[in-house]
């Protein structure tokens, strides 16, 4: 017998339903490219279709822990997203603007 989540998620407490969304989005902050891709209902085939580029290539871009601004820009975006970079120092966050794409005419 399935249940509707949102059947289970009404009878959670408060407490419950709140740390469940805090873990959420705890896992959410620390997702592998592969993970975001798959969490969106893509294949690697219907990304790299997007981006330009054959399946291969694809695979060999999410496994990667090493990849240029552009490359990794280029892929937020083919998944709907948009990319900031953010540096958090001990006096607080400091957004990156230097790598932001050009606005072309």
């Amino acid at each position: 017998m399935s249940r509707k989540f949102s059947d289970l998620k009404a009878k959670m407490s408060p407490e419950a339903r709140t740390r469940a969304e805090t873990q959420t989005r705890e896992m959410m902050a620390e997702m592998l490219l592969s993970e975001v891709r798959r969490l969106l209902g893509l294949t690697q085939e219907e990304l790299a279709e997007k981006l330009g580029i054959k399946q291969p290539t694809l695979s060999r871009l999410e496994s990667q822990d090493d990849m240029y601004v552009s490359t990794l820009r280029r892929l937020i975006e083919a998944l709907g997203g948009r990319m900031e970079i953010v540096a958090h120092l001990p006096n607080g966050d400091i957004r990156i603007e230097q790598f932001h794409e050009s606005v072309k005419n």
